[in-house]
């Protein structure tokens, strides 16, 4: 495990971009990737007009769009493509959620390490701020969020339980990568555990918190696939494995999706077992009954009814 804060050189530029927009009160919420692919469509083929523009909708600047400075540490980063005739284009964008600027993968995500941050991530630290249990102070909550991605979960737990002890995890080195930028931007001290899950960390926890995949990919994109179920079994483990890891009085915070078959809830019922075992009791809820909906025209959800956002909180008793 390695502190957030010990970033490459080459990362400084992102630090530098973060903290120019934070200057000029940069806001900007991402959308669906079918909501954006349709904005963009509106929008016919424009170059960008500004830095929502750019780092929002991942439209194409010129270089007087942002400051010399800025522009060559980006290009010097590789942070930036060249679209031709004197365009540029951003390999990242930046979402803003309370407060907060968070680094993620440009539009479109179609590269095997992308970083993904949309409406589930804001429904995600909305399920943690309202289930969050307060820090102690004679000993400090102990935190990790699995499968961080750009690590907002982690970093909003890390701003209510100012003192707790948070851990970020993901298979994905460059999750991590955006998540250490995104932690130091915003002042906050994290570590940082590369690899699969829980079994990247030692001991037990206070909250696990988790928003894993859960769609099917068929190239198994680490932001995107959930595995079989269909994309139910990993939300399914990191679960089982989290109660499992979680002290006396911990809580588990998850929000996954699950493709609804003939009615029946097939995630809730397979870790039902795992619940009863550890000692756990819990709510359960549907966010939102029905995310996703083109999903459903694919083969691997013939049998589906609809895709709906869940949340579960676990307390072991």
């Amino acid at each position: 495990m390695t502190p957030a804060q010990e970033l490459p050189g080459s990362d400084e530029a992102l630090r530098s971009l973060l903290a120019y927009l934070r200057e000029h009160s940069y806001e900007f919420t991402p959308v669906t990737p079918l909501t954006h692919a349709r904005v963009l469509i509106n929008r016919g083929g424009e170059s960008a007009e500004g830095v929502r523009d750019i780092f929002g909708w991942s439209l194409p600047f010129e270089a007087k769009a942002l400051p010399a400075s800025l522009m060559e540490a980006l290009l010097q980063g590789q942070w930036l493509d060249g679209e031709g005739n004197g365009f540029f284009r951003s390999r990242v964008r930046v979402a803003s959620l309370e407060g907060d600027l968070f680094l993620h993968s440009a539009f479109p995500a179609r590269e095997a390490d992308a970083v993904f941050f949309g409406p589930d991530t804001c429904r995600f630290v909305t399920l943690i701020r309202n289930n969050l249990p307060a820090n102690r102070l004679d000993a400090p909550l102990r935190i990790a969020d699995i499968g961080c991605g750009s690590g907002a979960g982690g970093i909003m737990a890390a701003r209510m339980c100012v003192g707790a002890d948070v851990t970020l995890n993901d298979i994905n080195p460059q999750a991590l990568r955006y998540a250490a930028i995104n932690a130091a931007v915003a002042g906050l001290q994290v570590t940082l555990a590369p690899g699969d899950a829980l079994e990247a960390l030692a001991g037990d926890f206070d909250v696990v918190l988790s928003n894993p995949p859960y769609l099917v990919d068929e190239t198994e994109r680490a932001y995107r696939h959930g595995g079989e179920g269909p994309g139910r079994a990993l939300s399914v483990k990191i679960g089982a494995q989290a109660l499992q890891r979680l002290n006396p009085g911990g809580r588990l915070i998850l929000y996954t999706g699950v493709a609804m078959v003939e009615g029946v809830d097939h995630f809730i019922r397979e870790l039902k077992p795992f619940l009863g075992q550890t000692g756990c009791t819990y709510t359960y809820s549907e966010i939102d009954p029905d995310v996703f909906g083109e999903e459903l025209e694919r083969p691997a959800y013939r049998h589906a009814e609809r895709i709906a956002a869940v949340g579960l909180v676990a307390v072991k008793t």
